[in-house]
């Protein structure tokens, strides 16, 4: 690893030092971390993941994801918006997830919430992406010490979310979210996936 938290993998392509700590970490760093994701069902199946990881490693909850899926009907809102007592008593027996009743209750109420908002006429995927002007933030980090946990306009996510009644969004959850979801692209700029990351919201 090199002083700006670099890392050169065996195939000889600089990566953010985190995606190259394990097989699981390399494939969602080359192909995922910090693509847009535009669709309503995307952005909440990660802001539900993104939950889950509080308190968690990351790596735990990408081992899980397959598990997540299938217990949370694919994310489909509509579906666990109507999630009863017997699917929670389902998610909390159900070993493959992480058992919690306060997230798996969030994660019910999340779909919930976000079907309040379409009802309400307002586009999931607009709301977020609204708050980036309509295109990712770039953020231009040369080495892993200027990559922040959060950021002022994480904030001001995490209080528009709250206020939706959202659980599970403080800013550095949010933060963590809009990495992840491409709001902001924080590849460091020596990562080989820095650039084709930009290119996708120019």
């Amino acid at each position: 690893m090199t002083g700006t938290g670099l890392v050169t993998g065996a195939d000889g392509r600089p990566r953010c030092f985190w995606g190259a700590s394990s097989p699981e970490y390399t494939a969602y760093h080359d192909t995922e971390w910090g693509q847009p994701v535009r669709t309503d069902d995307g952005l909440f199946e990660r802001l539900t993941l993104e939950a889950f990881q509080s308190g968690l490693a990351w790596i735990t909850i990408l081992r899980k994801r397959d598990a997540f899926r299938a217990a949370f009907a694919g994310f489909d809102p509509e579906k666990v918006a109507r999630f009863g007592e017997a699917d929670r008593a389902r998610l909390m027996a159900d070993a493959g997830i992480v058992r919690s009743n306060a997230k798996i209750d969030a994660a019910i109420a999340s779909a919930r919430l976000y079907l309040d908002l379409r009802e309400a006429g307002v586009d999931f995927s607009d709301f977020c992406w609204g708050f980036a002007g309509g295109r990712p933030l770039q953020g231009e980090r040369q080495g892993v010490g200027d990559v922040p946990a959060q950021t002022p306009l994480a904030v001001e996510m995490s209080k528009a979310l709250k206020a939706r009644g959202f659980k599970f969004v403080g800013p550095v959850i949010v933060y963590a979210w809009m990495q992840a979801v491409g709001l902001v692209n924080d590849h460091l700029t020596c990562c080989f996936r820095h650039e084709p990351i930009r290119r996708m919201g120019a």
